[in-house]
């Protein structure tokens, strides 16, 4: 049995704190292209405790506005935890992979612009899926372009993240590599390239929703390394594929880690986020209060 000590620090330790992705309210749909600072009214309104930011949701990034949403968020009682990116470094053409170290450095100065501490960053992938709809049915996986290997790929995904460690250091600003198809569609993937940058400025971002295979041991090959995490809802049935999801499971995989950031929210139903998100902020509270 743990001692008195023991069981007092851990029934004092502070539940994860939970945000939202403005993707929640966003989702690449027509008839929801709200603006971020929309996004972090609807956050504070919902009673979230952050939001991170989807970056191309971005319609400026002048400094003027950059500011003018670290100052709403702050009004509203809300950090900004976390800016989502898009890069692809799986490329033969240094040229391409040129243009994502360039983008991924530029993010990583608006994050530090806005004072949040941690960008999700991509491997990338082959791009030979004529789209991404195609990308779903296929559950992720894609063949290589011809002639080249896996070996290539990650070589040019560590050469290139290699190149933004630096920025990333000046900054603050930890890069966490999410499992996101590609290159990084499996944890071994991912720990595969965090393992041979070996920098503390590049860490995990652990998304729930984008392993469509065993899981829970993938989260737990994951979990050690995370900065930070997205927790996928799909109420109303999935945009591309609803995935079961066992959230306290999830927590206590997290907890068994320490993990003791920030959970945030990417709802990815068809429901209309009015109701969805709330749901998910009821859930998410109930389980990581209680892991």
């Amino acid at each position: 049995m743990p001692n008195s000590d023991q069981s007092a620090k851990s029934s004092s330790r502070k539940s994860n704190p939970i945000a939202v992705s403005t993707y929640s309210y966003w989702r690449y749909r027509d008839d929801s292209k709200l603006s971020i600072e929309e996004c972090v009214d609807l956050a504070a309104d919902a009673g979230f405790d952050a939001v991170e930011i989807l970056h191309v949701q971005m319609q400026d990034e002048s400094n003027a506005t950059l500011q003018r949403i670290k100052q709403r968020a702050f009004r509203q009682g809300l950090s900004l935890c976390g800016l989502s990116t898009h890069q692809s470094f799986v490329s033969p053409d240094a040229a391409k992979r040129q243009e994502a170290i360039d983008h991924t450095n530029h993010c990583i100065e608006l994050a530090y612009a806005m004072g949040i501490p941690t960008i999700r960053v991509n491997t990338g992938r082959w791009g030979t899926s004529g789209s991404f709809d195609e990308l779903m049915e296929n559950k992720g996986i894609e063949p290589r372009l011809e002639g080249y290997t896996d070996d290539d790929g990650f070589k040019w995904v560590r050469d290139s993240l290699e190149q933004c460690l630096a920025t990333a250091e000046k900054c603050g600003v930890v890069m966490g590599l999410e499992n996101h198809w590609g290159l990084g569609r499996t944890a071994d993937g991912v720990l595969r390239v965090v393992g041979e940058v070996d920098s503390p400025w590049l860490r995990v971002t652990l998304d729930t929703g984008n392993f469509l295979e065993d899981q829970y041991s993938q989260y737990e090959k994951l979990a050690p390394e995370a900065v930070f995490v997205q927790a996928k809802t799909y109420y109303g049935g999935g945009t591309w594929y609803t995935l079961e999801i066992d959230y306290a499971k999830v927590a206590a995989i997290l907890k068994a880690a320490n993990y003791r950031g920030y959970i945030s929210l990417e709802f990815e139903g068809k429901e209309a986020h009015e109701t969805a998100i709330p749901k998910s902020l009821e859930m998410l509270r109930s389980v990581f209060a209680n892991a």
